[in-house]
């Protein structure tokens, strides 16, 4: 399944609009991951496993939101959004959404 942040699909005509789907994840981050990251914080660089845990989120959220596409009948989906949250006291859950028009194609 096609999935674009873009409204169109070049090339092709959308037949029909059948609605908006979502995905969402939430990873929990855990103490080791925080770790890792404090003492790159303090000696600067990535966080590979934040980093990780993101990449985790994202992918399964895309995976959320085409799967109700496809129970539509979609195509594609159309005008995706990503959003990233931290949730939790301290902060220690990650959430990633994504939303997006599921269409038909011609």
């Amino acid at each position: 399944m096609t999935i674009t942040t873009t409204p169109t699909l070049q090339g092709q005509n959308i037949r029909e609009y059948l609605g908006i789907v979502t995905g969402e994840a939430i990873i929990g981050a855990n103490i080791v991951k925080d770790i890792l990251a404090g003492i790159r914080d303090i000696v600067g660089g990535r966080s590979g496993a934040y980093e990780e845990a993101l990449r985790t989120a994202r992918e399964e959220a895309l995976r959320e939101m085409a799967q109700e596409a496809a129970a539509r009948g979609a195509h594609a989906i159309v005008a995706v959004d990503l959003d990233y949250e931290v949730l939790g006291s301290g902060g220690t859950m990650l959430m990633v959404s994504a939303s997006g028009t599921a269409v038909a194609l011609e």
